[in-house]
């Protein structure tokens, strides 16, 4: 008998020891991703508290590109885009240079008729004696927000076919539906529209190459990184890869981007509307934007324990 109760105590320790070792396995598995969601709180807290204080509708949309993992507030909410709907109108001037339908060194001369107000640049140039190419068109869009060269590209790729786009991405409330600085169709209703959910799933969609070849993607996004006056960057490291475009209107201040953090690089898109002080707007985005990089950089750098590694170390031994 006591050999038999021996036996059966042996056999028992063999089944529970697996076990145990797989569960405090899975339990020091789940450490890491707990104390990541504690920061997610903190920055979910910090945003709460921007909405809370903003005279003004916000709309938010973060997604963390290496996990999936999204923070979403009035991200379904349709809000006036302005000029960050020229990232749509990018993306469909470089689906159709991938379709072969134009070339970025396709020459265009500038007309006296494509100059509307906030030209920046265009309004200095020569009409009918300026050359440029395409491409120089769509980089005046992106990096001073030129409206004339705006609705060349327009023009060039085809509203429509912008929209169409869209479409097949499944973002049926993203929609450019005037050209820039036409006041006529915007008092009519007309506006160039989207949701913060759209445009992250926009840029997201670019980013993992569902709308563009690799060579493309690469180029698209070197585009959109060219340095601008924006709020998404304006408290962050001069050094660090943005590719953003924002937009401004009266009440509206926008800006929507992906931020290339080490290896957390994160979509961002953060829109206000019913502003009464547009200066508050673009505060409120500059402020969740530095927020989420602050998380980000440290999820980035931090072994699974926190312990956040700098080229120069900053701790004390």
């Amino acid at each position: 008998m006591l050999k038999r109760l021996f036996f059966f105590a042996l056999l028992a320790a063999a089944a529970w020891a697996p076990v145990s070792s797989r569960a405090q396995q899975v339990s020091q598995e789940k450490i890491p991703q707990e104390k990541e969601q504690v920061l997610w709180q903190k920055l979910e807290a910090t945003i709460s508290g921007v909405d809370r204080n903003l005279d003004g509708v916000l709309g938010v949309a973060i997604l963390d590109l290496s996990t999936g993992q999204k923070y979403l507030l009035h991200a379904d909410e349709v809000l006036p885009t302005a000029s960050s709907i020229k990232i749509a109108i990018l993306a469909e001037f470089y689906h159709q240079a991938q379709q072969g339908k134009l070339k970025f060194t396709d020459p265009y001369i500038l007309q006296r008729t494509d100059l509307v107000g906030g030209s920046g640049i265009a309004g200095t140039l020569t009409p009918g004696v300026t050359r440029l190419t395409l491409r120089d068109v769509a980089a005046l869009m992106i990096s001073v927000s030129d409206n004339s060269a705006t609705n060349v590209i327009i023009d060039r790729v085809g509203m429509e076919n912008v929209n169409a786009l869209l479409d097949s991405l499944g973002l049926t409330h993203t929609r450019l539906r005037r050209k820039m600085m036409d006041v006529k169709a915007a008092a009519e209703g007309r506006e160039n529209i989207a949701t913060p959910r759209e445009m992250m799933t926009l840029l997201e969609d670019l980013y993992r190459g569902k709308v563009l070849n690799k060579q493309l993607t690469d180029d698209f996004f070197e585009l959109l990184s060219v340095h601008k006056e924006s709020y998404i960057p304006r408290e962050l490291p001069e050094d660090l890869r943005i590719a953003n475009k924002p937009g401004e209107l009266e009440g509206v201040r926008n800006d929507s981007g992906i931020v290339f953090t080490g290896n957390r690089p994160f979509v961002i898109s953060v829109m206000t509307t019913y502003l009464r002080r547009e200066k508050d707007g673009g505060d409120a985005i500059t402020r969740i934007a530095t927020a989420a990089y602050q998380m980000f950089d440290r999820l980035s750098r931090a072994s699974q324990y926190g312990r956040v590694v700098s080229a120069h170390d900053t701790g004390n031994p």
